[in-house]
């Protein structure tokens, strides 16, 4: 067997395999007797048909996949011994049908598409914004109004006001304001938050247990998800709606009192601290705040680091071979046309791919069983504190962290988000970064910007 590699040209190159009869006579004599030996075949004893009759019924189909397999194998295992960079995978050259009757020695021709040589190098001196978002006292307010509703307390008011929830039994009604025999009938709690019109949500307002209100639900209540879920029904089943009259009937009215900031609640919200005043209370939900904005900063500045790499290092890809392959190995039919309409965003993004594994190459960043171990339990331990519950032993969040590594999927996202960390403290100390104060607001409207 022979496989010989073309000169390069505008990155692609062609990869000849010849294979004779010699090469695969072997493997095929003893997949035909193996054939023989457990062959059922009308008019003879198991193992005792003629290997005429044998080699006539297999012969052909097994010279084809004995053929195919030493192709397939010997072809990655050059592209491996030489250690040839594709992008993608070799796509057959096909000239005319292969005579697999007549013809005992085969010639295939493959095509591959090269990845580029290049370097990358991070001389400290590149420069780069790092987005450092400030918590302003009106997303501090916000915070403290949700906190103190979260752990504020219930009433039943008999009059209604502006803020209060309505729980009411709702019917449907036929176009002559008739109740419909059967309807559509569920209880549910009505917010006046999500009412956009002032007319309707006042109508809302001032209303006692009893009380009657005929509504085109359609027109109140914009989300049809959520409407469909107060009527019980499905969006299907919203949307084929004969008459979207309902009569809700006033069951209860709910008010909820947020809670004082006194000491009783800075407790309840921070046991394990020592809050005494209200603006220790605010600070501490400052500092909260702006540390977890920390994970939108990295994911702006990994953006801004791709956007930097790909107009810097200047990579060329052997375009019209991957515009090929794409509409070859798709599994969703492609045409040309449509792989041209989206090819510069996956140029794109296989440049970003190259860059970032040779980020990885350059910077020896592993990862091994043992760090995506630790990873997981640390995020296990966090999920179980962020949700109340308590704590466990080592052995429990052991057990618990290979159960979720032996789900592959899981596997795969953990380890991106391994490489992810490794390689932000990388481009952290490489960088010259220039720390820029930011509000929130601002920082969401430069985010949708970029």
């Amino acid at each position: 067997m022979k496989i010989t590699q073309s000169k390069v040209k505008n990155m692609m190159a062609t990869l000849i395999v010849e294979i004779n009869e010699a090469d695969y006579i072997g493997k095929v004599d003893s997949a035909l007797k193996k054939y023989r030996k457990d062959a059922v075949i009308p008019g003879f004893r198991k193992g005792k048909t003629p290997m005429s009759i044998i080699s006539k019924q297999y012969r052909t189909s097994t010279v084809v996949d004995e053929v195919n397999k030493m192709m397939q194998d010997n072809l990655y295992k050059h592209i491996t011994d030489n250690k040839v960079r594709v992008l993608g995978s070799p796509l057959p050259i096909s000239n005319s049908e292969v005579d697999w009757v007549n013809e005992v020695d085969f010639k295939f021709e493959y095509e591959i598409g090269l990845a580029p040589e290049f370097d990358v190098k991070l001389n400290g001196k590149d420069s780069l914004t790092y987005y450092k978002i400030t918590a302003e006292n009106k997303l501090i307010d916000n915070y403290c109004n949700d906190i103190a509703k979260r752990y504020g307390k219930m009433s039943n008011p008999e009059v209604s006001v502006e803020g209060d929830m309505i729980f009411c039994s709702i019917n449907q009604l036929d176009l002559n304001g008739e109740l419909v025999e059967k309807g559509i009938s569920n209880d549910a709690t009505v917010s006046m938050d999500v009412i956009i019109d002032k007319k309707i949500k006042n109508k809302f307002i001032g209303i006692k247990k009893e009380d009657v209100l005929v509504l085109n639900v359609n027109s109140v209540f914009s989300n049809k998800t959520d409407l469909a879920a107060m009527l019980n029904i499905s969006v299907e089943q919203l949307q084929g709606l004969a008459s979207d009259s309902f009569r809700f009937t006033v069951k209860q009215v709910n008010r909820l009192a947020p809670s004082e900031f006194d000491k009783e609640l800075f407790i309840k919200v921070y046991k394990d601290e020592t809050i005494e005043t209200e603006k220790q209370f605010r600070e501490k939900i400052k500092e909260e705040a702006e540390l977890s904005f920390v994970v939108e900063s990295d994911r702006m500045l990994k953006n801004d680091v791709v956007t930097f790499f790909i107009k810097k290092t200047k990579l060329n890809l052997p375009d019209e071979f991957l515009k090929k392959w794409l509409v070859k190995t798709s599994e969703n039919p492609l045409t040309i046309e449509q792989v041209e309409k989206e090819y510069d965003m996956y140029s794109k993004s296989l440049r970003w791919q190259l860059i970032e594994n040779k980020v990885l190459e350059e910077y020896e960043i592993k990862i091994n069983n043992e760090d995506l171990l630790n990873h997981t339990k640390k995020m296990v331990a966090f999920q179980m504190k962020q949700y109340g519950q308590p704590s466990t032993d080592e052995k429990q969040l052991i057990d618990i962290s290979e159960n979720i590594l032996k789900n592959e999927e899981e596997r795969k996202k953990i380890s991106d988000q391994l490489f992810d960390e490794k390689t932000l403290v990388i481009y952290k100390e490489n960088f010259k970064l220039k720390n820029k104060a930011i509000t929130y607001d601002d920082f969401v409207k430069l985010a949708s910007e970029k």
